[in-house]
């Protein structure tokens, strides 16, 4: 997506030398620093302009903590592990400027790297009727040029000075991160103020764009049957909430599009109130404070539009949809309308929820694999997602593919009996402590990833979550008991929450069964349960996430 600033040659190299390490005080490898190329010529930014870079204001330590590399590496050899017990010291450092811009530090000081991530309040489920995917058209065109560069330069600068970089469209949110060595965090804080206030649409990189789109909507949905499915889940499963419609838009929406409408788009959402920062890596919390304040704390704030209602009715019944598509294996998805951790009333249903999705589908031993694969043969695969953290009412998802010569109506009473069963006996305290074991050893991992470490944050914070929940969640969900885990069962995994889809070849005769129609589970020789788990129920995630990738294409942030 980004490009690079393809500049002034020799004087914008020297400038981009000075500005970016001297002033830094930080020692630059020779391989980091621009090449000279015949396409570095021609570049409208003034070789004596480093304004817009922060100049007079360096990205650097305290006085007393400023040191050569030398004098760092010599320290580090005398105390191995310094750092790594600064580490576990470590805590998010929160600070807000002057026009609503918020900031979200978390030192790491274990690798001289950064990652720097702008999350801004604004994505799939704000859009109205008519103009879904523009704010994720919008966000491809945030790489096609802004008054100091041309359409992919910005994306060149972060190649040449090494970094990495992309962003992404959410129902919630939009993002865009930089991961870099930690002295060109100022070029993150550069190019994000810079295309925060002067974006420039071109007429023609704009139909290249969403033609562009169009495409990617094609691989992630026309041409996917599981994502045709998923899509058209959200579509039936919820009934006034923003979430029905898709992230990346419907096809006709995108190519109607219109430059004036991605313009007005980014006027009323791009605004640094209406944006979060958020740093992890080897930095110093205030140094990365003052930074914030000299590329972002002249902008100007905006008023801007309410948020979306994201109130969802009533679910009045269970929906069957079946899908027909170029498959030759059936598939079964089964959707569960229940509260996020904005819309709960009590936040204990929000973590009793997640420990069920972990219950049912949270490795070997959980019960969807011991039950429905190894022990009664009637699923190939099965997976649960359930993504608490977003504005309005979320799907607990099932997905499952049969085994063979296994009819979908029987893959789905399956499901619904085991389903039942912790609604009428809760399950053992050893499967919430296996569970535990799991979601503490994923947050020990996390832990190496500076990436996941802000997502973490930002992903919370941009919702208007306090962000302190990223680091009590697995505390959080150790005080769900068994007793919590039946109930959420019982009250929110009911028949009248649920959609069925299945997805079957277009050579399969559109007839729906009454087994069916009616989820009540019928008795076989697999089961000897005679009693109606649908008279209570009937119910799992990158997105930060879970395992929505697997179970759910079409949920996860599109780039």
């Amino acid at each position: 997506m980004l490009q690079l600033s393809q500049a002034n040659s020799v004087s914008f190299r020297r400038w981009l030398r000075l500005t970016v390490v001297c002033v830094i005080a930080v020692s630059a490898s020779p391989s980091m620093l621009l090449a000279e190329t015949e396409s570095d010529k021609g570049s409208d930014v003034p070789a004596s302009d480093s304004s817009w870079l922060g100049e007079g204001q360096p990205f650097a330590m305290p006085a007393a903590r400023v040191k050569s590399a030398a004098d760092e590496s010599n320290q580090e050899q005398a105390e191995p592990t310094k750092r790594d017990k600064t580490h576990q010291q470590t805590t998010v450092h929160e600070f807000e400027l002057k026009n609503g811009l918020r900031l979200l530090v978390r030192p790491d000081p274990r690798a001289p790297v950064v990652v720097s991530q702008i999350w801004y309040r604004v994505g799939g489920s704000f859009e109205p009727v008519g103009q879904t995917g523009v704010s994720h058209v919008l966000e491809h065109m945030m790489f096609k040029g802004t008054d100091r560069f041309a359409a992919g330069e910005l994306s060149d600068l972060v190649a040449q000075y090494g970094g990495m970089e992309n962003a992404f469209t959410a129902r919630d949110y939009t993002g865009y991160f930089q991961i870099w060595e930690k002295s060109r965090l100022p070029l993150s804080f550069a190019i994000e103020a810079n295309r925060m206030q002067h974006l420039q649409i071109d007429p023609a990189e704009f139909e290249k764009e969403k033609r562009v789109v169009m495409e990617e909507r094609r691989l992630r949905t026309d041409d996917s049957p599981g994502g045709t499915a998923y899509e058209r889940l959200n579509a039936a499963a919820f009934v006034a909430s923003p979430y029905r419609g898709p992230i990346i838009g419907w096809m006709h929406d995108i190519e109607n599009l219109t430059v004036a409408q991605a313009q007005a788009w980014y006027m009323a959402r791009y605004a640094p109130n209406n944006a979060i920062v958020v740093v992890a890596g080897d930095v110093d919390p205030e140094a990365v404070h003052q930074l914030a304040k000299t590329h972002f704390g002249d902008i100007e704030k905006k008023e801007l539009p309410t948020l979306p209602d994201y109130s969802e009715v009533e679910q009045k019944g269970k929906k069957h949809l079946v899908v027909m598509d170029e498959v030759k294996v059936p598939q079964l998805t089964l959707g569960f309308v229940v509260p996020s951790i904005k819309t709960a009333t009590d936040s204990l249903d929000v973590m009793a929820l997640s420990m069920l999705a972990a219950v049912l589908d949270g490795g070997l031993s959980a019960r969807f694999e011991t039950e429905l694969i190894r022990k009664q043969a009637v699923a190939a695969s099965i997976g649960t997602s359930y993504d608490p953290f977003a504005r309005g009412d979320v799907l607990f998802a099932i997905q499952a593919t049969p085994n063979q010569g296994v009819e979908l109506a029987e893959l789905e009473q399956q499901i619904l009996e085991q389903i039942y069963q912790l609604q009428q006996t809760p399950p053992k305290q050893s499967e919430i402590d296996r569970a535990l074991v799991q979601l503490r050893a994923n947050e020990v991992y996390s832990e190496d990833s500076i990436s996941q470490q802000a997502s973490r944050l930002g992903q919370l914070a941009v919702i208007d979550v306090d962000w302190r929940m990223a680091q009590q969640w697995v505390e959080l969900l150790a005080k769900v008991t068994p007793a919590d885990v039946q109930r959420v069962a019982e009250e929110f995994l009911q028949s009248k929450r649920l959609t069925v889809v299945e997805l079957v070849p277009e050579s399969t005769p559109e007839l729906v069964a009454d087994s069916a129609v009616n989820t009540k589970p019928k008795a076989s020789a697999k089961s000897k349960s005679t009693a109606s788990p649908a008279q209570k129920s009937t119910q799992r995630s990158k997105g930060g996430s879970s395992s929505d990738a697997a179970a759910n294409p079409s949920a996860e942030p599109v780039e």
